[in-house]
């Protein structure tokens, strides 16, 4: 299994990095965890066809984690057919944002476009599911609070990661980092204290409690990279390849 970092920035892209993307490649499988505005760009400079994506899982519906889709969409209108439905996965109302994002971006108010070979699945948090052959299992963190954000532990033919999304500190992450191959964390600051976002020193504080084999931080914000010299863990790149 390996992980391309596609994107690792945030919301700002701080540092002139991409916005939220992972592509896991299993050989059999291809498929994203979030998909942010610039991660058709970033696939297409490191070589990869996106008619290979099997299944898209997004952790929430924040612009720098789900805007991307339209471009996949316009790429199968007018470019690129896939020849098979795009599997799209993410918390409730995932539908309806992607539908009305894709018409805002590209639509036209008097013809409303269909979204071409698209289908839907609703990631219910403890809920596990099976999609295209990879075990999802969602479920929430601390990131909203009226809508869903989700954690992610995907898995397949014995290999898993745990995707935090965008996320504070949660024990959960303990609970679920068990068995885990990789942890892929959000680390927006280094020491400062937010409801939303994680920071370096609560994540260090807990990490002889994580029983994955390794942890990766990623969505850096300008703290961090400010510091990176004062973090021994593992800090994502845009273009990293990861053998999980």
């Amino acid at each position: 299994m390996k992980l391309y970092i596609l994107g690792c920035g945030d919301a700002f892209g701080s540092g002139g990095r991409n916005t939220s993307a992972y592509l896991i490649d299993t050989a059999e499988r291809f498929f994203l965890l979030d998909c942010g505005p610039t991660t058709l760009l970033a696939m297409k400079r490191a070589g990869l066809d996106p008619r290979r994506i099997d299944l898209i899982l997004l952790s929430h519906l924040h612009g720098d984690h789900y805007g991307g889709l339209p471009f996949f969409v316009i790429e199968e209108l007018y470019q690129n057919p896939r020849g098979r439905p795009l599997q799209v996965a993410g918390p409730p109302g995932t539908e309806k944002r992607v539908k009305n994002l894709f018409q805002l971006m590209f639509g036209d108010p008097s013809n409303p476009k269909k979204l071409p070979s698209v289908e839907f699945h609703i990631l219910e948090p403890e809920r596990p599911q099976v999609i295209e052959g990879v075990e999802v299992f969602p479920f929430r963190v601390p990131h909203q609070v009226r809508e869903i954000s989700l954690g992610l532990k995907v898995s397949y033919q014995g290999k898993s990661i745990l995707y935090s999304g965008d996320s504070a500190w949660t024990d959960l992450f303990v609970t679920h980092s068990r068995d885990a191959d990789l942890f892929l964390c959000e680390c927006c600051f280094f020491d400062r204290q937010t409801e939303n976002h994680m920071n370096y020193q609560t994540l260090s504080a807990n990490l002889p409690r994580l029983k994955c084999k390794r942890v990766v931080l990623t969505h850096l914000g300008q703290e961090m990279l400010e510091h990176r010299g004062d973090i021994p863990l593992t800090l994502a790149e845009d273009g990293m390849i990861v053998e999980v």
